[in-house]
């Protein structure tokens, strides 16, 4: 290789570098937004065909995540005509590149414009959790975050399991796995077994739970749990994230994963955590669509 051609090969590797990052930190992390599908088909589904929406790690903040990028992620969701729509936590931004914080109280009645037959629910994430610093005083809620959801029509599940009468499904939601710091160390407030104490006949169970590792523990009874936290790890080349925010890597980094009668799905989310970068993870609205 001559010395010309090595400048030219420098040249075209560092141009593709910068219009890489300029990708990864400005464009898709806060342009780009698509539906993302996932049809998951059981045998033991005994109620009629179901829609599910998922919203997961909004991660408010400008100049990301904004109070009119949240509008659009509205507007959209409720085009697509869900049957109910989740929300799977984590609304509070938790990077150093938003230089902007959007208040819950302003959220919240941005989130209120979501419609659905059978209702808005929500679960709250670790960052939820780790906001409130009274809650982390207490280690144990309420948590405000729960609360302004509340005030504002959205139901929030923890550890609790409600029965939609009209799918003919019932609606769990965990509490957070990681919600609470104690000397260096994270405590959950999850309630896996009280949680399902509360289900009362053979209705599919769809359990909403921040995080997916607790996906191992979960009773086959459970037709479909779904997930967010790991963002699908923010970067992903080829169907693999270099680093997960989960003891199991990229086993439930993101998607669909069936292990034996279980099923999960995994939502890319809406936001970033940590670093403001995605790359290979369009943020995403996740769609289910639940069968026989």
């Amino acid at each position: 290789m001559n010395r010309r051609r090595f400048i030219k090969g420098l040249l075209a590797v560092t141009l593709a570098g910068l219009i890489s990052s300029a990708y990864g930190f400005f464009i898709e992390p806060a342009v780009r937004l698509r539906v993302r599908k996932w049809r998951v088909r059981r045998d033991d589904w005994t109620a009629p065909p179901l829609r599910i929406a998922v919203l997961s790690d909004f991660h408010v903040g400008e100049p990301y995540v904004g109070l009119e990028r949240v509008r659009q992620v509205v507007r959209r969701t409720n085009a697509l005509a869900p049957d109910v729509i989740l929300l799977l936590g984590d609304f509070f931004a938790s990077h150093k590149g938003a230089s902007d914080t959007v208040e819950m109280q302003d959220l919240a009645p941005v989130l209120a414009g979501l419609e659905a037959k059978n209702g808005v629910f929500a679960v709250l994430g670790n960052h939820d959790w780790w906001d409130d610093k009274p809650a982390q005083r207490r280690g144990a809620g309420p948590n405000r975050y729960a609360d302004i959801l509340e005030q504002n029509g959205i139901a929030v599940l923890s550890n609790a399991a409600v029965k939609l009468e009209t799918p003919g499904i019932w609606l769990a939601g965990l509490e957070d796995q990681l919600a609470i710091w104690r000397n260096g160390k994270t405590q959950g407030l999850d309630d896996l077994e009280g949680t399902m104490a509360q289900i009362t006949d053979d209705a599919p169970v769809v359990m909403m739970a921040h995080e997916p590792d607790i996906f191992p523990q979960m009773p086959d009874r459970v037709a479909l749990t779904l997930s967010g936290h790991t963002h699908g790890g923010q970067v992903r080349l080829f169907g693999w994230s270099p680093v997960v925010p989960s003891k199991f890597g990229n086993r439930y980094a993101y998607g669909h994963v069936r292990e034996g009668a279980r099923d999960l799905v995994v939502s890319g989310g809406i936001g970033c955590s940590i670093l403001p970068v995605r790359f290979g993870v369009t943020p995403e609205i996740t769609v289910i669509e639940m069968s026989a």
